[in-house]
């Protein structure tokens, strides 16, 4: 499907208040679409459906499904010449009083993690930008253009709302029994080069991360390879990563409980998990909703080409039919409501941080999506 006739029946999804998706996975050309038949609010809550998956922070709510079985599914591709890039940044204004709010907050993390109680806890805002006459299409567009690397995406519920988003983060890949997952975590501002300097904070908190992982995978998961820590962008920021792959230790494991046990992660909430989610719907003042959720593809069913060979010169002209899942941690997203887009942003806490820097962070966090409105 070309571009345009893409754009317009995801148009005409929207106006007709129909349920959709559409999103690209990092650094490919597709942009692919589901949409709902009808407007029926479908909810999974065994991870066993096919479909698009959107996902809370807080698990005592469902998980919506965008169901494959009543869904048509789209396709199209795109050059970055066909994108309107023809956009500048602005200066957004931020409040003494929201400053204020989130200083205090991370200084009472502080002083849990200083007396024992957390080892680590991620603190977030919601900050309210006014935007006129912005096509949520043409939003979508600066995102794929902006952030190739990213998993960009648009979601539409009449029941829920209207999300955006550039998330650099997967929480996990699943293909047949081939597992992968990333750690993520740190933060600091791309000033042109990848070989900067990371403070011990930052280092600490991305080991966090790992080990919870590792912690949490290691009775389903075999053959477990490690990657280095490395340094990656995201946007105008710059992040520590390791990946972490293996394979499956059981064909029937329940993905649910997989899925369950890892999220929410330490990159987004917290260790102990327990205590530091309970501190984080306590005090952060409003309810995150599916900012530092999941979402993408749950079960949807992949074909796979064989690798040629001399070996595999009989099997080139069969393609394999996999079931794939492949989700990413809702984070550099903005929910939009009319005229006003809600943007969500945090950070991970540790006994070092610096309260001011943490409010920083925040901000160039919230420019990563102001720049595309």
């Amino acid at each position: 499907m070309v571009l345009d006739d893409f754009f317009k029946a995801v148009a005409q999804q929207y106006k007709n208040k129909l349920p959709f998706v559409i999103y690209r996975k990092p650094n490919t050309l597709d942009v692919k679409g589901m949409l709902q038949k009808d407007t029926a609010l479908h909810i999974t809550e065994d991870f066993k459906a096919s479909g698009f998956v959107f996902a809370p922070f807080d698990d005592k709510f469902p998980a919506i499904i965008l169901p494959v079985q009543y869904s048509k599914q789209i396709l199209t591709t795109y050059k970055q010449s066909n994108l309107n890039t023809s956009y500048s940044s602005k200066t957004f204004n931020t409040y003494d009083k929201e400053k204020n709010f989130h200083i205090n907050l991370v200084k009472k993390g502080i002083n849990l993690i200083k007396k024992g109680e957390l080892q680590k806890v991620v603190l977030s805002r919601k900050e309210t930008v006014a935007f006129q006459n912005e096509d949520i299409f043409s939003i979508f567009q600066k995102l794929l253009a902006t952030y190739t690397s990213a998993f960009v995406y648009c979601w539409y519920h009449p029941e829920i709302g209207l999300w955006l988003g550039a998330t650099p983060e997967t929480l996990l890949k699943i293909e047949d029994r081939n597992f992968s997952i990333m750690a993520l975590a740190g933060t600091q501002n791309y000033n042109g080069t990848l070989n900067v300097v990371w403070q011990n904070k930052e280092i600490k908190e991305q080991q966090f991360v790992t080990d919870f992982i590792l912690n949490n995978i290691k009775s389903r998961v075999e053959n477990i390879k490690v990657s280095n820590v490395e340094t990656v962008k995201a946007g105008n920021l710059l992040h520590l990563r390791t990946l972490i792959k293996g394979r499956l230790s059981s064909q029937n494991f329940n993905l649910k409980k997989l899925l369950y046990d890892l999220h929410p992660t330490p990159a987004v909430c917290g260790l102990p998990k327990a205590l530091a989610k309970t501190f984080i719907l306590e005090n952060e003042n409003y309810n995150r909703t599916f900012y530092t959720g999941f979402l993408g593809e749950l079960n949807i069913e992949a074909t796979v080409t064989p690798r040629t060979g001399k070996r595999n010169i009989e099997n080139r002209a069969y393609a394999l039919k996999r079931k794939s899942t492949q989700l990413y941690v809702n984070l550099r997203c903005m929910e939009i409501n009319g005229n006003e887009a809600f943007i969500y942003v945090g950070g991970g806490i540790t006994d070092t941080s610096n309260p001011e820097s943490e409010w920083e962070e925040t901000v160039s966090k919230s420019m990563v999506v102001k720049k595309v409105l």
